[in-house]
């Protein structure tokens, strides 16, 4: 199985580097992540995105062991839990997830949501901060975070997160989220990048240009994401759309065709209420 070359990469504003598209991994199990990430490798992604809820951080670092690809050259990220939000906490935890991951450091470790109800991100994120400092981490960030937060985060701790992963796609274009990363050179990542349930890749506007480019629906609107200056991380299990899933950065869309997928947008009701829910 032949690879293709790997996915551009994006700077971070605390100095590592990103690849703009990885595999994402939820809801895979260990076993699953195992040979998915291998195969991922293999076909030229650089970057895997884990998490502890996830519980397939043992069978994601042994994927990326039998991949043969030298650690350097391989992106990590996994992501924090609610129930160690605070400072020594957030530590204990990273340090758990690089044991199960078996990596020496993680390039990007993330709050995966902010669980305002518990007010205790902020003493996370000062906790990964000093990971920052002294390299056990590449690059530190958050996930499912609201402009609010993360200006509460830059009052609070004078630390830029690297990254906000959000769930982002045409039909939730996120304006006011994206608008607000840009002001701070945060990256804008995005989780279902290519919609739940399939229902985008069957809108007729996306299969319309799917065909004036001879490609697959995912592919234009994971395309859309790199149009924006995104970076994304798409799950699949399947090598065939793994292929295609990395297999963008060979054409463009015009930005009328970038407007039309835009205008798909329900609105930031239609996203998942991050004060309400998360773990």
């Amino acid at each position: 199985m032949s690879g293709i070359p790997a996915a551009p990469t994006a700077d971070l504003v605390n100095g590592a580097s990103i690849p703009r598209i990885g595999l994402g991994t939820w809801p895979m199990s260990d076993a699953e992540a195992e040979k998915a990430v291998a195969q991922a490798v293999e076909l030229g992604y650089r970057l895997v995105d884990t998490a502890y809820a996830y519980g397939n951080e043992v069978g994601v670092g042994r994927g990326l062991r039998a991949s043969g690809v030298p650690r350097e050259e391989l992106f990590v990220t996994t992501k924090l839990n609610g129930e160690w939000h605070g400072h020594d906490a957030a530590q204990e935890a990273f340090a758990a997830s690089a044991e199960r991951l078996g990596v020496d450091y993680v390039d990007l470790y993330l709050i995966h949501w902010p669980l305002p109800a518990q007010d205790r991100y902020v003493d996370a994120f000062r906790g990964m901060a000093e990971l920052l400092e002294d390299g056990r981490v590449r690059a530190i960030g958050v996930s499912n975070f609201k402009p609010a937060q993360i200006d509460r985060l830059l009052a609070e701790t004078g630390v830029v997160p690297d990254v906000n992963q959000i769930e982002l796609d045409p039909t939730l274009t996120r304006d006011a989220a994206r608008a607000c990363h840009a002001a701070h050179g945060i990256l804008t990542q995005s989780w279902s990048p290519i919609g739940q349930g399939g229902d985008l890749l069957e809108n007729p506007i996306v299969r319309r240009i799917a065909e004036r480019y001879g490609r697959a629906p995912a592919q234009i609107v994971l395309r859309w994401h790199m149009e924006l200056g995104l970076a994304a991380v798409p799950k699949s299990v399947n090598p065939e759309r793994m292929r295609a899933n990395i297999d963008v950065f060979d054409f463009e869309l015009t930005p009328e065709e970038v407007a039309e997928l835009s205008s798909l947008d329900r609105g930031e009701a239609a996203a998942t209420d991050s004060d309400l829910a998360g773990h």
